[in-house]
């Protein structure tokens, strides 16, 4: 081997030794999967990068008060949602507009939150952090907490050689995390994918047939959201006057549109809808036939509702639990990241 060669081994050596050769991380999916409009080339993941995001997003020192973290509206538990109540919650219990969205197979998002008002993963983190009904901090007060925490002195300077965390590493570091948050391991995907020996029951069966017909021009498979904006007839809150899209564009064409969520995990997302009206699956389907509301930026195929017998509706909601990836909810990767805040060695400056 020639002496450049010797050389370069030597300097790889010392990187690894030392921690500073960044683990790739790659992002895995089913092939059934269509490719990620995520632009990996400007964020590609990273081990040490996904574990400073993920004990942000936990962390409520991102808050004014450091009582909420990204957590408390986004549990994994709850498919990456609040649970326990209609709209989200923030600092010294100021109620928010709207219904905490599910976080969950983000790499194929163009636009973030319900009304599309952030259009790239990297900088969304900053719409609930300067939100006065959300965390109601600013950024650069943020990163003098995070930099003065000798927890995460230690962890940064052990993992990236440099204890000062920047506004660029914080947001990246939160988007990466939350890009992990990949759910592809479903009854539904089981049977999509073949590598189990599992069918549908005929209940689901037809209950797919069902939603097949009525639900996949928007809700469309494999992600089960096409992420367009539209409005699903939904009457307007008199206590938010929420006009969704509209309020972003300013376009009369965009009033009461609202951007299609996900149906994975729907049975561990409740409540429903953007404002949270609706705690049942049940309550949903009877509004699609029963509850539209007909308005100018109401598509055509709604505008009579979506008509079911009792039983279609018993055996649509068994398709929808088809949709559960209790992998994805449990995941221990997603969890809360105890070792990084109860290790004596994060506690060392």
């Amino acid at each position: 081997m020639s002496k450049s060669g010797i050389l370069i081994l030597a300097i790889l050596s010392i990187c690894f030794a030392f921690g500073w050769m960044e683990d790739k991380v790659k992002l895995v999916y089913p092939t059934y999967f269509p490719s990620p409009t995520y632009n990996f080339e400007s964020n590609s993941l990273e081990s040490n990068k996904i574990e400073l995001g993920r004990a942000l997003f936990y962390d409520p020192i991102l808050s004014a008060d450091s009582t909420i973290s990204c957590a408390s509206c986004h549990s994994p538990y709850s498919a990456f949602t609040h649970g326990d109540h209609a709209l989200s919650h923030g600092i010294h219990d100021r109620i928010g507009r709207r219904n905490s969205p599910a976080l969950m197979n983000l790499a194929w998002m163009r636009e973030l939150m319900w009304d599309g008002a952030v259009n790239h993963l990297d900088m969304q983190a900053l719409a609930p952090l300067h939100s006065e009904s959300e965390m109601a901090e600013d950024i650069s007060n943020v990163l003098l907490k995070i930099n003065r925490n000798p927890r995460y002195k230690a962890f940064l300077f052990e993992a990236f050689q440099d204890s000062t965390l920047d506004s660029e590493l914080f947001l990246k570091s939160i988007a990466q995390f939350e890009l992990t948050l990949i759910s592809s391991n479903s009854k539904y995907d089981k049977i999509k994918s073949g590598t189990e020996n599992l069918a549908f029951t005929a209940q689901e069966e037809n209950g797919y047939q069902l939603f097949k017909t009525h639900c996949n021009s928007c809700h469309t498979e494999p992600l089960f959201s096409n992420y367009s904006f539209q409005n699903n007839g939904l009457s307007l809150n008199p206590e938010i006057q929420d006009l969704g899209r509209f309020e972003i564009t300013q376009n009369e064409s965009d009033t009461r549109k609202f951007k299609v969520p996900t149906l994975r995990n729907i049975e561990f997302s409740s409540p429903y809808m953007h404002d949270g009206r609706f705690k049942k699956l049940s309550e949903v389907i009877d509004h699609y036939s029963e509850g539209i509301e007909v308005t100018k930026t109401l598509g055509e195929e709604l505008k009579n509702g979506i008509k079911l017998s009792s039983n279609e509706e018993v055996d649509l909601i068994a398709f929808l639990l088809t949709l559960s990836d209790k992998d994805f909810i449990f995941n221990p990767k997603h969890s809360f990241p105890r070792d990084f805040f109860f290790s004596d060695a994060r506690d060392k400056p």
